[in-house]
């Protein structure tokens, strides 16, 4: 198992509610095939640019071991997520 950090960023037009859903979702993922050691919900930001017409994101940051595989999955999931507008995985 190898550690990993993935960043997120999401609309932030999108509810607490829907947030607490969508970290849930994917700290459910990661752990069907990994552990999540930590999650950092660092809050609104202005972006460095304009993403789909918003200039602010909300940021959280996922800490977790798995296996490689995992990977693939995870990001997928990220990309058919409307409310994730960027995220990056790397391995630490």
């Amino acid at each position: 198992m190898n550690n990993y950090e993935s960043v997120v960023i999401v609309n932030p037009n999108v509810d607490e509610n829907s947030m607490k859903g969508l970290i849930e979702k994917f700290t459910t993922i990661i752990n069907n095939d990994g552990k999540v050691e930590n999650v950092d919900e660092l809050g609104k930001k202005k972006l460095a640019y304009e993403i789909n017409k918003n200039k602010e994101g909300y940021y959280v940051v996922f800490h977790f071991e798995a296996n490689p595989n995992l990977i693939a999955e995870l990001e997928r999931n990220y990309r058919i997520t409307d409310e994730v507008i960027k995220f990056i995985v790397i391995r630490k």
